[in-house]
């Protein structure tokens, strides 16, 4: 019987003629969703049983509506949560600037608004279609689903033959956007556990009071809710494996129990007392610093030691040289046909500008640029004219400080700047330092708050009071 389900769509904006006029116009095609908020969005995510196909992204969300930085945070949220999930980001906020960070952090596509809602149908529905044609792909199974010749990856696929078979832990480390669930996927699939079940769990996809009974099992009456005895993703997973994706997201009380289980086996089910055992090779992967969050008090130090028996690190694209160009085919003719339309290709310099493009969000950015040039330029070949608007030229390339500075001391520059200056105002550079410093750390965090206030040594509250500061003072 065919599936008659609308397909399920999460609007995020803080204006509410804006989400009922949206709800209004699409509700006869999507099962619509809406939030005023990041939070409440993530809070929603976390209750649902399954995540929404789409969403569309306001980026000027509370508590700072005249700033993007909510709506890139959350835009990174989702795909943390649901990385197949198709994002749309329709802002006012559209500068170019804007819309090609919007894109690099995974946003299939910006739009600005105003934006008549048939058009906005459309592009839902094209999205919805790319969204299929990956899920399908996905299932295909390929000789070597890891496209490239770098060495990089040649390192990467050697590890995963190396570690393949071993029922040890093994840590996967890597960015946004590199893959790290294909190669835990991969993992699994060349050992002799393939024939055994494999269970996934992202850790930042699921509220923190379910992690314990989604993992561990529950018996009935255990907690409001728990109607029968349940078992959990140990107990299922019996021979096979259990990913733990996002586990720097692991509240710390589970961190003690889930060291348990690597050291002996031994786990319980909520509200039981009986000990149960569980063979399953645990496979973690982690985009922060566990090193770091050891610092902080964020994460066990005797955790991270024994979940990295085997740590693995993900190149990023910037990486694996011309692997992009190899990835840039794959893909080109992969959505194309799945489109039913003719390739693009590339001019020399378009190649070129391609193959040294630093790509900050990984292969996801790249595949969702050959999802729109394949749309909007199907069969014609293209030159740097209309691929570099696609580039977000502006993010970093690491995540260093890499903050340019004049030489000599600090007293040594002021000096030649109080000689070159004559109407010198110690407030005006105190204010522009601050300004270039918050920039900076939002760029370099890109968008994350928590982080940036972390990166500047103040709390998340002062960063924001200092923000709206600044912005009034404009």
């Amino acid at each position: 019987m065919a599936d008659d389900r609308k397909p399920s769509l999460l609007i995020v904006d803080d204006d509410p003629l804006i989400t009922d006029t949206l709800s209004y116009a699409l509700k006869k095609d999507f099962d619509v969703l809406v939030s005023d908020s990041r939070p409440h969005a993530v809070s929603l995510m976390r209750q649902l049983d399954s995540a929404p196909q789409l969403a569309l992204v306001d980026l000027g969300l509370p508590p700072m509506p005249h700033r993007p930085d909510e709506g890139f945070q959350l835009i990174a949220d989702l795909l943390a949560h649901s990385p197949a999930m198709k994002i749309l980001v329709l802002s006012g906020q559209n500068d170019a600037a804007n819309a090609r960070h919007a894109r690099t952090l995974g946003a299939a596509e910006f739009v600005p608004k105003p934006c008549d809602p048939d058009t906005l149908k459309k592009l839902l529905l094209h999205a919805l279609q790319f969204r299929a044609a990956e899920i399908s792909g996905a299932g295909v199974a390929e000789a070597d689903p890891l496209i490239g010749k770098s060495p990089a990856l040649q390192k990467l696929k050697s590890q995963i033959n190396q570690y393949a078979d071993s029922p040890f832990p093994a840590l996967m480390e890597g960015e946004s956007g590199t893959g790290k669930e294909l190669v835990a996927l991969l993992l699994h699939r060349l050992s002799w556990r393939r024939s055994k079940p494999w269970y996934a769990l992202n850790c930042a996809a699921i509220a923190p009071t379910l992690v314990e009974p989604t993992l561990f099992g529950y018996t009935k009456g255990a907690f409001t809710g728990a109607t029968q005895n349940k078992s959990g993703y140990f107990e299922d997973a019996g021979d096979g494996t259990l990913f733990l994706d996002e586990i720097g997201e692991l509240p710390l009380e589970l961190q003690a129990k889930l060291l348990r289980v690597l050291e002996n086996g031994e786990f319980q089910r909520v509200g039981e007392t009986q000990q149960r055992f569980s063979r399953a090779r645990v496979i973690a992967a982690t985009n922060r610093d566990l090193r770091q969050e050891i610092r902080k008090g964020q994460f066990r130090p005797d955790l991270y030691h024994r979940l990295s028996v085997f740590t693995i690190s993900v190149p990023p694209l910037r990486d694996m040289d011309d692997d992009r160009v190899l990835l840039l085919e794959h893909f080109r003719k992969f959505y194309a046909e799945q489109a039913r339309l003719p390739p693009f290709s590339l001019d020399e310099g378009a190649r070129k500008a391609w193959r040294d493009y630093h790509f900050p969000g990984n292969v996801r950015e790249l595949r969702n640029i050959v999802i729109r040039l394949t749309t909007k330029y199907a069969g014609q070949k293209l030159s740097t004219v209309e691929i570099e608007p696609e580039f977000d030229l502006e993010t970093p390339v690491d995540n260093g400080m890499g903050l340019p500075a004049e030489s000599g001391t600090l007293i040594e520059q002021a000096q030649r700047h109080l000689q070159r200056e004559r109407n010198f105002n110690l407030d005006n550079m105190l204010q522009a330092w601050e300004q270039g410093y918050i920039e900076a750390a939002m760029k370099l965090t890109r968008g994350n708050v928590s982080q940036a206030a972390k990166m500047l040594g103040i709390n998340r509250t002062t960063l924001y009071s200092r923000m709206e500061s600044l912005q009034k003072q404009q």
